[in-house]
């Protein structure tokens, strides 16, 4: 019994020793090469380009005060409608000491100018009444009375304005009146209640209040690489996507090519503009990021092949014919003439027909990637 038993032992072990050797011996042979194979077809090829950038308002207005001082309220915010003329924020004056100063200074002229301007008056008037005076000085007597007067409201009206920032000729058009100067939507209103404010002046640019812009006329703005930009002619058709509305698009129109380059990260870069064509009641808020599809070439009804299936050597492009029929498949290696490509497909302007089969790369299983 315990002869069979070893006998047994020995056949397994000898099987196994047996079968490893084949499954060695067969994975050791060289395993024949396989490729995809293509056949050429008739289609449209388009090359595209995708530009980075964002939208904003064509015209965007910072709206300044005339005064400087303090502000002490504010009557709209930010997204709100206004016209043209319509009050933003009210500003309290904080004088200035040597303007006061050289304010108060001509109303106390004027005063003393007037009180003498009426004293010769109410002389001269007794004279002529008595026929003591010609017509013609008492004119001029009286016509300096008027002046005196004239110039005594201009000193108050000024004194008003330094100190108050109005005055009563120009009520309806105080300078504390922070008005809007376009009709459009407010994007932001950087100040708060009790924030000073200055005008703007040679010296500086002034406190902004509000941004204001027409939200109904809106550009892109992006900047396109310096291997594509030759090919960009104003009035090219864009399509605009705005990922953060679900991939929302619109229609534009190219309207500007910058003549000239900006570095960006390394890279030679310009910057493009095009006219967005919105929606009906659609929504789009200023700096939405968005990604502009420029279509730069466009080859219709053109035989193509996978570009997968192009061999580049220098200038020249080869394809690979399949000839199937002997027994074993064979490659003939042609020649061909290329044009536009979409990074998928290619061109095929002469070489072949498309009832020829061309060879695409060799099929990768999982025995090769180990």
């Amino acid at each position: 019994m315990k002869k069979y038993s070893k006998l047994i032992v020995a056949i397994i072990v000898a099987l196994i020793f047996i079968g490893t050797f084949v499954f060695l011996y067969q994975k050791s042979l060289p395993q024949p090469v396989a490729y995809h194979e293509f056949t050429p077809a008739v289609a449209d090829i388009s090359k595209q380009t995708v530009v980075t950038g964002k939208i904003e308002p064509r015209n965007e207005v910072n709206v300044k005060p005339q005064i400087s001082g303090i502000i002490t309220e504010i009557l709209k915010e930010a997204g709100d409608y206004v016209n043209a003329g319509d009050v933003i924020a009210k500003v309290k004056v904080i004088p200035d000491m040597g303007q006061l100063s050289s304010a108060e200074s001509r109303v106390r002229l004027a005063q003393l100018n007037l009180r003498q301007a009426q004293t010769d008056f109410s002389r001269e008037e007794g004279l002529y009444k008595e026929q003591l005076v010609s017509a013609e000085e008492f004119d001029k007597v009286r016509q300096a009375l008027r002046q005196a007067r004239e110039e005594k409201n201009a000193a108050d009206d000024a004194l008003a304005v330094v100190r108050d920032g109005i005055s009563k000729s120009n009520a309806s058009a105080s300078s504390t009146l922070i008005r809007s100067t376009i009709s459009g939507v407010i994007l932001d209103i950087p100040v708060k209640v009790g924030n000073s404010v200055i005008n703007s002046n040679t010296f500086n640019d002034g406190t902004t209040i509000a941004s204001v812009a027409n939200m109904n006329d809106l550009i892109f703005r992006g900047n396109i690489d310096e291997t594509e930009v030759g090919q960009l002619v104003t009035g090219m058709p864009m399509k605009i996507t705005i990922g953060a509305l679900q991939d929302l698009s619109f229609d534009a129109s190219l309207e500007y090519i910058s003549p000239k380059a900006v570095e960006s990260n390394g890279a030679n870069q310009f910057e493009i503009k095009a006219a967005v064509k919105l929606l009906k009641g659609s929504k789009i808020r200023s700096g939405y990021s968005a990604n502009a599809e420029i279509e730069l070439a466009r080859a219709e009804n053109v035989l193509t092949v996978p570009e997968s299936a192009i061999e580049f050597s220098g200038d020249s492009t080869f394809v690979y014919l399949v000839n199937d029929s002997g027994t074993e498949k064979t490659y003939t290696r042609k020649q061909v003439l290329t044009g536009l490509s979409d990074g998928v497909n290619i061109e095929i302007k002469s070489g072949i027909t498309k009832k020829e089969t061309v060879r695409g790369p060799q099929i990768v299983t999982e025995n090769d990637k180990k």
